[in-house]
């Protein structure tokens, strides 16, 4: 359950500017993108899986050999059922750069890129820019029109509900050793749901937002 500490001002503009957002048509020349993180723990078999017979499920250990820690990124387009997955070995700007650049050049015909995201530190022009330089880095930040969820207000990011997704589709129980074997894993889930094009419905408006939190309209500028 997520809790809003304090619905003030700042939280109010933040939300309605995302559910605003949400509640655009579809529209090709400004695609919407959720981007959110998920770290990652690396595990390794002690033993090896256990098969008694031909045909019968292998058994597995309950031991297992912690590998270290990865980080998954995923940008997904919830109107037209599309997602792209990249695992990192860390979670650092050069990372999101690197990630933001690939979503960027995916959608190179788009006159813009609405982009939804948490406020993170990293989450800035300045990572593209020390990565790319200042004249790349800007080129590509300004692809994006940047619309930040407020404090406390991961809810309001569908990429969230997609890392969910992931989480049980994908990762489950499974034991993944190494960064590559679970980056292809996660790119075949991926790819799956890309072709079936699995959207999300978010039906959760402003209007919903002032009745439940019994607030006036905001404006914007």
């Amino acid at each position: 359950m997520w809790c809003i500490p304090k619905l003030n001002e700042e939280y109010i503009k933040r939300m309605e500017d995302v559910l605003r957002i949400y509640k655009k048509p579809l529209n090709s020349s400004e695609p919407v993108v959720c981007l959110d993180e998920k770290p990652l723990v690396l595990h390794g078999e002690v033993r090896a899986l256990i098969q008694t017979k031909s045909g019968s499920i292998r058994k597995r250990d309950s031991e297992y050999k912690r590998m270290g820690t990865a980080n998954a990124f995923i940008a997904v387009l919830p109107k037209i059922g599309i997602r792209h997955v990249q695992v990192t070995a860390r979670r650092t700007a050069k990372d999101f750069a690197e990630f933001l650049s690939k979503i960027a050049n995916k959608y190179r015909s788009a006159k813009r890129i609405h982009l939804i995201m948490d406020n993170l530190n990293t989450h800035k022009e300045k990572s593209l820019i020390d990565r790319y330089g200042k004249e790349r880095g800007q080129k590509i930040w300004r692809r994006f029109k940047v619309h930040y969820t407020p404090p406390h207000g991961s809810w309001l990011n569908m990429a969230e509900l997609e890392l969910s997704v992931m989480s049980r589709q994908a990762i489950g129980k499974f034991r993944f050793s190494d960064i590559d074997l679970i980056d292809k894993h996660l790119s075949s889930w991926s790819i799956a749901r890309n072709k079936i094009k699995a959207k999300i419905d978010w039906t959760f408006t402003a209007k919903d937002a002032r009745k439940i939190f019994k607030y006036e309209p905001v404006k914007f500028i």
